[in-house]
């Protein structure tokens, strides 16, 4: 059972969070939604507040799996991003139309539970590099002076010291012990030795020495890697190579490379050592189970609109596959086994063919929490090219800095930009934001072709005259617009 301070770790500190505080957080890149940020801050506020209750009755309650509708590009995919990255959990994002049926060739639905425990274990494993990595790294370097300035071999005992040095003189101790006296010499060759390896540890870490040449020992497999996972074998969860190679001996092979490789082999081998895998991969099942995300999307391109003819057979069998997963099964992974009780299921369509009632009625029993996204207006791509943290504007105004020039928008521009967004996905498709990267894409192409070769040092202006002059031929062309637009 997953106890609420190994949660608390886990996610970051995310608990500390309140569903007004997740919704402000998802406020600073997604515009707009409100209805769909509220659900999801209560769905991960909830997982949170499983850890309190009493161990007897947290068993028993089960996450409220959400469904999102609306149009593409209102910010579906994005709200549940954000959510599994401020909550630092494990998320796997999936297209549920990849999916088919058993009997069929195609993906089978457990591997997306097997994707998201692979994800967890790779961020489990990165955590814990973080936290071994100086350690990895002083090791490292050690094994590195030694490679640069190898240790004399010394004699074992006074008798080989005296049969390689007849000269060597031997005094008794207070005890009647007899040893070998202190030889000065020796004692001046391995402070000349100390020192020669002080001077070149520092040459090390000031880089002088990168492109120095040496010889590592290098272990590798005894046998190539073969890949199982070929296309409609996704149950067969193991790697052929990974069982033979754990059987047979490894194999080192000499290898001349330079000090800046050589340091980064090191480092992995001591990460490896330094890891203990086992407890990686406990750790890893534990908060994909207790904390994991995974977000269906294309939902709808597997209900079938009341026909039952071609396609629409799979379709159906895809929800019955799924409801298990969803419900709450256990999963066999090539980490061990994962139950999918606790795991937090997002779904997300358009559902403009199909509605969300056309889902198998055990399906839609599984996602209790149903909530609408609606389609950006003018205004609201006003707001989505200045207020978000990552805004598009300031992306393409990055972009331009590392050419040495400066782009600047002035407000008649930007709202010129969001018109003609917004006209474009009314006479057309309305695929949302998404318009958005095709207009300034568009708009933008001559500045950006022109770089660096023109306008370093300057800045360029655009207003609202600039973005009709360079979009009007192609805006007022229905058949331009359809293809570049």
């Amino acid at each position: 059972m997953i106890q609420a301070d190994e949660i608390l770790a886990e996610a970051g500190g995310f608990a500390s969070l309140t569903p007004r505080q997740i919704v402000a957080e998802l406020d600073r890149y997604i515009i707009g939604q409100d209805e769909a940020k509220k659900a999801v801050a209560i769905a991960l506020r909830n997982r949170w507040r499983r850890q309190r209750v009493e161990p007897e009755l947290r068993q028993e309650i089960l996450p409220n799996n959400i469904i999102m509708i609306g149009p593409t590009g209102v910010g579906k995919t994005e709200i549940a991003r954000r959510l599994a990255r401020l909550a630092g959990a494990p998320f796997v994002k999936v297209e549920a139309s990849k999916f088919t049926e058993v009997g069929y060739v195609g993906r089978d639905v457990e591997s997306m539970v097997r994707d998201l425990v692979d994800l967890s274990v790779n961020m489990v494993r990165q955590e814990r590099e973080d936290t071994c990595r100086e350690m990895a790294i002083a090791r490292a370097e050690e094994r590195l002076l030694d490679l640069l300035l190898p240790p004399v071999a010394r004699g074992s005992g006074a008798q080989a010291t005296s049969a390689e040095d007849p000269d060597r003189r031997f005094v008794a101790g207070t005890g009647g012990e007899v040893r070998v006296a202190e030889d000065p010499e020796e004692d001046s060759q391995e402070a000349r030795r100390s020192r020669t390896r002080e001077k070149l540890r520092g040459l090390l870490q000031d880089g002088g020495l990168e492109d120095r040449e040496i010889d590592l020992e290098v272990t590798e497999s005894a046998l190539p890697v073969m890949d199982m996972s070929a296309a409609g074998m996704e149950g067969v969860d193991w790697n052929l190579g990974e069982v033979l190679s754990g059987m047979l001996p490894k194999r080192t092979r000499r290898r001349r490379v330079r000090v800046s490789e050589a340091r980064r082999i090191l480092v992995a081998e001591e990460l490896d050592e330094l890891i203990d895998m086992e407890e990686v991969v406990s750790e890893a099942l534990r908060r994909a189970e207790g904390t994991g995300i995974i977000f269906l999307d294309e939902i709808d391109k597997v209900a079938s609109a009341g026909n039952s003819q071609g396609p629409d057979v799979s379709r159906e069998g895809v929800q019955r596959d799924l409801l298990p997963i969803v419900e709450g099964s256990t999963v066999q992974t090539k980490y061990g086994f994962l139950g999918t009780e606790h795991v937090l299921f997002i779904a997300a369509g358009a559902f403009h063919v199909a509605r969300p009632s056309d889902l198998i009625p055990e399906l839609q029993g599984r996602f209790p929490i149903r909530v609408e996204l609606h389609s950006l207006d003018e205004s609201q791509f006003v707001r989505i090219l200045l207020e978000p943290k990552n805004a598009l504007l300031s992306q393409y105004q990055a972009l331009v800095a590392t050419e040495g020039a400066r782009l600047e928008f002035t407000p008649d521009g930007i709202e010129e930009i969001a018109r003609i967004a917004a006209d474009v996905n009314r006479r057309m498709e309305n695929i949302g934001a998404r318009r958005l990267h095709t207009v300034l894409t568009t708009l933008l192409e001559d500045v950006m072709f022109g770089l660096p070769d023109e306008g370093v040092g300057s800045t360029i202006r655009i207003d609202s005259d600039d973005v009709r002059s360079r979009l009007a031929r192609i805006v007022e062309d229905d058949d331009l617009r359809r293809y570049i637009l």
